[in-house]
């Protein structure tokens, strides 16, 4: 039986940590001993929430720290919130979700029975990133709880703060051989890719991603990988700009647009750019009437993205692009405070750098288009996004839309919220990344389904076992007929 509660203080914990992969070997003969049941998973979860209710104004300084400044609402609505969405969804269903399922039997195996027995996998690992660090930290860490595993968490050294309140929180409620948190920077993330867990979970870059996933194939290490990319928006003509340029902007600005789901660019009918940036002007005035400095802009992260930021308008200018700040007179981009206002891009090209790489920013580059089948097929001729946003309020259109692009996960008429939808699954396709969690999905991915077919006393497959006579033939005449 895993015993959880509070165990030592979080100073000691840390100080007393071995190395990933002497933590892993102790997590793995923990699991050899006793592997988690209902109850266990039910307490473990309960636990975690219990956490989070307590530690909810320490989560939101720890990442106002870490940016520099981020509304306690986005923390709350964007990390706080989701998480307990998860983790009560995850509670209400386990049961269910663990209860053997009944296969279908074909009449060839009667009177045999056959099921579906979902085992956990053993210790999971989690390489998270800075942009939400608790969500993305402690978001996967449901569904491996859920599906009956140990886990090994190793947030990003980039959000320290934030890093070492999830050590505190995790060392408080669980013992390490359960769950554990591992400090440090990339060499620590590049070995955690390496070790042989049962499974591993990534939220990043692509160009990580890609590592990760050869690091971990060498011992042959399955991957969920969240890997973000460019996050198309398509404004159907009839749809009202006004009404999709507040959304599509809400989606943009949330945490400054370091969301790996946020719109990464939008297409708009061709006449009507002019009309969508006007809207944006008005929409950020009533957004933010304090200006960007204020409290409810979320700063860039750090000097180097804020620097990556620069570049790539500078690159979109150099190339003959229209660079559109949305800021009040005297607001410009200050990378002293890392204020970094809403910008956009009109004529655009493909061969600009915010067309070829994920923004992670407050820039919106516009792209105009003709036809609705011209969108769809500009969206479709580069990688496969994680996510995508579509504005239309006829329903036939809107389903041969989306049954026409391929994303990891959308959205019609807003932006975001499918990724905070607990039976929604989350996950990326392509480039984009593999795998999916929330909800049932992720306890299905964290979980092995073993396939189990028990054979009654008499069986009528018995005549297909050797010495294969002329009864064996026409049994199996009869079969393949």
């Amino acid at each position: 039986m895993i015993t959880m509660g509070k165990t030592a203080p979080a100073s000691v914990v840390t100080r007393a940590l071995p190395d990933p992969a002497r933590l892993l070997a102790d997590q793995r003969a923990a699991f050899a001993r006793c592997q988690p049941g209902l109850a266990t998973r039910h307490h473990a979860l309960r636990s975690l929430e219990l956490a989070i209710l307590a530690r909810q104004r320490d989560i939101v300084e720890a990442v106002a720290k870490d940016f520099g400044g981020r509304p306690a609402e986005e923390t709350l609505a964007l990390e706080v919130f989701p998480l307990l969405n998860e983790i009560r969804y995850a509670r209400r269903n386990l049961k269910r979700w663990m209860a053997p399922q009944r296969a279908g039997l074909q009449w060839q195996f009667w009177p045999a029975t056959a099921r579906i027995v979902h085992q956990p996998l053993g210790v999971v690992g989690i390489l998270s990133p800075w942009n939400y660090p608790f969500y993305l930290t402690l978001g996967p860490l449901v569904g491996v709880l859920a599906a009956g595993n140990h886990a090994l968490l190793k947030p990003s050294e980039l959000a320290p703060v934030s890093a070492a309140l999830i050590a505190s929180i995790v060392s408080e409620f669980f013992p390490v051989e359960y769950v554990a948190v591992v400090a440090g920077g990339v060499e620590t993330a590049r070995k955690m890719a390496s070790l042989p867990f049962d499974h591993l979970v990534f939220t990043g870059s692509t160009r990580v991603g890609k590592a990760v996933m050869k690091a971990a194939s060498e011992n042959l290490v399955p991957v969920t990988l969240e890997l973000g990319g460019k996050s198309p928006a398509i404004v159907h003509g009839d749809y009202p700009i006004e009404r999709a340029a507040e959304r599509i902007l809400a989606g943009k600005l949330y945490n400054a647009g370091q969301t790996c789901v946020a719109p990464d660019y939008v297409l708009v009918p061709r006449g009507r750019r002019d009309e969508f940036v006007e809207a944006a002007r008005r929409i950020v005035r009533r957004m933010y009437p304090s200006g960007f400095g204020g409290r409810d802009y979320t700063r860039i992260i750090n000097a180097d993205q804020y620097d990556r930021l620069e570049d790539l308008l500078e690159d979109a200018r150099r190339r003959g692009g229209e660079v559109i700040a949305l800021e009040d007179e005297g607001q410009w981009r200050d990378l002293s405070t890392r204020v970094f206002p809403p910008t956009l891009v009109t004529n655009v090209r493909d061969d600009m750098a915010v067309m070829q790489e994920e923004i992670f920013g407050p820039i919106l580059p516009i792209v105009e288009y003709g036809e609705l089948r011209d969108a769809i097929r500009d969206v479709n001729a580069r990688p496969r996004p994680l996510a995508f946003y579509y504005f239309d309020d006829d329903r036939t259109r809107v389903n041969r839309v989306l049954e026409t692009v391929v994303a990891g996960g959308a959205t019609v008429n807003d932006c975001l919220f499918h990724v905070g939808h607990a039976g929604l699954p989350f996950g990326g396709v392509g480039s984009s990344g593999m795998g999916r969690y929330h909800g049932v999905h992720g306890f299905r991915t964290f979980s092995n389904a073993m396939g189990v077919l028990r054979q009654g006393r008499w069986s009528p497959l018995a005549a297909l076992r050797p010495p294969y006579t002329e009864r064996t033939r026409r049994l199996l005449r009869f079969l393949l007929r």
